[in-house]
């Protein structure tokens, strides 16, 4: 690895403008972070297909384009994610990307990196053992929380499927008030989202402010803010807002922060080191989480208006095996020739391509390519891809780094050349939450139409009534369908979407409506990461995917 020094000077940054985490990471201090320097760079944005068990590589396809820009001659700098334990000691593995194209310290990266996940869940269960004191001991000069209509949870950075629904409280008068309540994953903290998308510490105190825990027994809201939970919130994510320096496997920086999902949460790294990353690089590559239409919806939709920023460039990544899953193949047979198969699965490649210039946007296909992949295969999709006139290049960083790379970079330089397209959002934030859900689901996801529970229905007119109507929606869906059914894939069928309730994120500013069977607390499957993790005697840590 590269001097984690000269990591730092390629971010034109000074030594007085960050500090060393251990010896393979640094943090930027937060005056360097905010700084409000004129911004030089352009946002390149990397999404994919619709998720399959077969990987896709949006994140190893980010890394390799950050290395071949540099190799090119280009300052670029990779903005990404931090991985969730959940999903890494679970099925589905790390988030630092693979092969050649990967991120380092890896496990390091993926087991927890410099601790902002932990902060984030602390500060949020902060908040959570602040409401259950206040429901014991009772509220000075205000009335009493009802402990029947507390929407606050707890949260944890793993799968477990035992914490969705728990009683807590038992025990007797000095333990507490006993009530129902869940856990969430920590990537679906709205403490996360709030860190997430912050502009500097005011922000994140008065979005902290609003986070609305749940009601007092006279019916009234109660917020975060009205706990004087704060300050304290605010202190232990101190270190957490200050981006994480990192580097890919071949020596590019890279800048690591925050880490909500894209299914249920908006899934974007944070607004501070992308802003940080624009001011400092000529070019910027971030990826949104899942398939387009979660992930790169929500970066659209919710992140640049944040951020105030829309990319001038992006990147749709797919795999001849993802696409011959969504084409009806089973997963043991994907690497098998399969022309038949492959065109029909790139019918949901072509529905993104669609739904990216919807927005304004111009997207390259990107084949990441495994080394068996045919050669017939790749010219089909190739000729697909032409005949709605998207650019098709094929990318092989997995295997071979920033060579593999080369062609991605040079058609996204290409890319940036032109001129930026416009903000064109799915949504106004002025319409009505339902016209807004319905324009998500028939833009984004190919719906003919949304059905909503009379819970839905009123969470929606609750909102309303609260003056929350005009925030962002942020739709909380299954990352393997268009639909909310999981099992649909491809292209699915002309589908209505089931929306079962409605939830608000006060402090992160949007509307989360739950989509059919959606839950925020993944569980283990049969066989998870974690058995295969291991520490050698040595102390290194072995098994990490």
């Amino acid at each position: 690895m590269e001097p984690i020094d000269t990591l730092a000077a390629q971010l034109s940054l000074s030594p007085s403008e960050w500090s060393p985490f251990g010896d393979a990471v640094g943090k930027v201090k937060l005056a360097a972070a905010l700084a409000d320097t004129p911004r030089k760079g352009k946002l390149v944005l990397v999404s994919a297909i619709t998720p399959t068990p077969a990987g896709e590589g949006k994140t190893t396809t980010s890394i390799g384009l950050v290395d071949g820009l540099r190799a090119r001659g280009a300052n670029a700098v990779a903005v990404l994610r931090q991985p969730s334990l959940g999903p890494t000691l679970g099925g589905k593995g790390g988030g630092a990307g693979g092969g050649r194209a990967h991120l380092e310290p890896f496990s390091q990266i993926n087991l927890g990196l410099t601790g902002d996940i932990h902060a984030i869940a602390t500060s949020h269960n902060a908040l959570a053992s602040m409401i259950d004191n206040a429901l014991h001991f009772g509220r000075e000069n205000a009335a009493p929380l009802d402990a029947r209509r507390i929407d606050f949870p707890r949260v944890i950075d793993l799968d477990d499927r035992s914490l969705r629904h728990v009683v807590v409280g038992l025990g007797g008068p000095l333990e507490g008030v006993p009530r129902e309540t869940r856990f969430d994953v920590a990537a679906a903290s709205e403490v996360m989202a709030i860190l997430c998308l912050a502009r500097d510490i005011p922000d994140l105190k008065a979005r902290l402010g609003r986070i609305r825990v749940g009601k007092s027994t006279d019916g009234k809201i109660v917020t975060a803010a009205e706990l004087s939970a704060v300050p304290g919130m605010a202190a232990l994510l101190a270190d957490a807002l200050r981006p994480n320096i990192v580097q890919t496997s071949e020596g590019s920086p890279a800048l690591v922060h925050g880490g909500p999902f894209g299914n249920i949460a908006h899934g974007c790294s944070s607004v501070i080191s992308a802003l940080f990353a624009l001011r400092r690089a000529e070019i910027v590559v971030t990826e949104a989480g899942f398939g387009f239409d979660l992930g790169a919806e929500k970066f659209l939709d919710i992140f640049c208006r944040t951020a105030g920023v829309w990319p001038d460039a992006s990147v749709i990544v797919a795999t001849l095996r993802a696409l011959k899953l969504h084409g009806g193949v089973k997963l043991e047979d994907c690497a098998k020739p399969d022309a038949a198969a492959l065109e029909k699965g790139t019918q949901n490649l072509l529905h993104h391509i669609a739904t990216a210039r919807a927005y304004g946007l111009a997207p390259i296909v990107a084949i990441n390519a495994f080394p068996d992949d045919r050669d017939d295969e790749i010219a089909l999709l190739s000729r697909l891809c032409e005949q709605v006139k998207a650019p098709c290049v094929l990318s092989r960083v997995f295997g071979q780094g920033a060579e593999g790379g080369l062609a991605l970079a040079d058609a996204v330089k290409v890319a940036l050349q032109q001129p930026a397209a416009p903000p064109d959002y799915a949504y106004d934030l002025e319409d009505p939450p339902k016209v807004k859900i319905e324009k998500i689901a028939r833009r984004v996801y190919g719906a003919t139409g949304v059905a909503f529970t009379a819970n839905a229905e009123k969470d929606l007119a609750a909102a309303e009534a609260s003056g929350l109507g005009e925030l962002p929606i942020c739709m909380a869906k299954t990352h393997l369908s268009l639909s909310a059914d999981p099992k649909a894939g491809g292209l699915p069928a002309p589908h209505v979407l089931p929306i079962r309730a409605v939830r608000t994120s006060t402090g992160a500013g949007f509307l989360v409506p739950l989509c059919g069977d959606i839950m925020t607390m993944p569980g283990l499957g049969r066989s998870p990461a974690i058995l295969r993790i291991d520490l050698a005697d040595d102390g290194t840590v072995t098994g990490v995917k």
